[in-house]
């Protein structure tokens, strides 16, 4: 959990960068050429620019930021980006807590944060062999001084249609306390994990790589079990044989294990 270690009296501006990492990758099954481009074509219409500047927009308000300048592009064929400029100002005592726990969900694109950012960039992509198309979105959350990104985490997962989520979350640089000594880190945190609300942890396998000295904390994750109509882009499971619908989930459940692995399979 998001600790402080003491109550620091700094010298100067806190200048420790902690930044969080996402990917997130969602997946579908869509055999013909007409199916994977109309999924291409949905995956560009819901996750535009517009959209993710929006999601930006929400995270630099949940961890207590003020945009100071936005940067977006859709791309030709498919893809898109979205910067953004961001401020420590004006952030309320709440925003700026240091309380272990998850942070908000969504009912309550890069960006820049005095010193620091928030990125997002997408990446559709479909394959004809074995029926697959994937969409990932890679999600960079960086600030310095008090406001923290992992505010940001639950919002941010339940933003995207999240099969599999891979998440890192570092503390570089040093700031220093009025007699000179260097701080490395400015709270006490033991995983990702702490920071995930309960719900998320159920419906998710999860693993952790933690390198405690260096202030890096590691964390993926995968969906335990999934709704196959969920997946089926152009069709219903109940237009499929039996032998077919378990053909089609092997072939999902392999795609979600190699990206989980980061291995292919035999």
């Amino acid at each position: 959990m998001l600790k402080p270690l003491k109550k620091l009296k700094l010298h100067g501006f806190n200048n420790l960068t902690k930044t969080l990492s996402f990917n997130i990758y969602d997946i579908c099954y869509a055999t013909t050429e007409t199916e994977r481009r109309k999924y291409i074509e949905y995956i560009d219409e819901a996750y535009n620019a517009e959209r993710l500047t929006q999601i930006l927009t929400d995270v630099s308000n949940i961890i207590g930021a003020t945009i100071l300048n936005i940067a977006h592009q859709d791309y030709d064929p498919q893809g898109a980006s979205v910067t953004m400029l961001i401020s420590e100002e004006h952030a309320s005592a709440e925003m700026m807590s240091e309380s272990h726990a998850p942070g908000p969900l969504p009912d309550a694109v890069v960006a820049h944060l005095d010193k620091s950012h928030l990125t997002v960039h997408t990446y559709p992509e479909s394959h004809p062999a074995q029926g697959i198309s994937t969409f990932r979105a890679d999600i960079d959350v960086s600030t310095c001084g008090r406001i923290s990104p992992l505010r940001a985490l639950n919002y941010l997962i339940h933003s995207f249609e999240s099969d599999i989520v891979t998440m890192d979350y570092r503390v570089r640089g040093f700031t220093r306390d009025v007699k000179g000594r260097k701080h490395f880190i400015d709270h006490s945190i033991t995983s990702i994990q702490d920071f995930i609300a309960n719900d998320t942890k159920q419906k998710y396998q999860l693993i952790d790589v933690n390198v405690y000295q260096e202030n890096i904390f590691h964390t993926k994750m995968m969906l335990k079990e999934f709704n196959l109509d969920n997946y089926l882009f152009g069709v219903s499971k109940k237009e499929l044989t039996r032998q077919e619908e378990k053909q089609i989930s092997d072939r999902l459940s392999r795609e979600m294990s190699e990206i989980f692995y980061g291995q292919n399979m035999g």
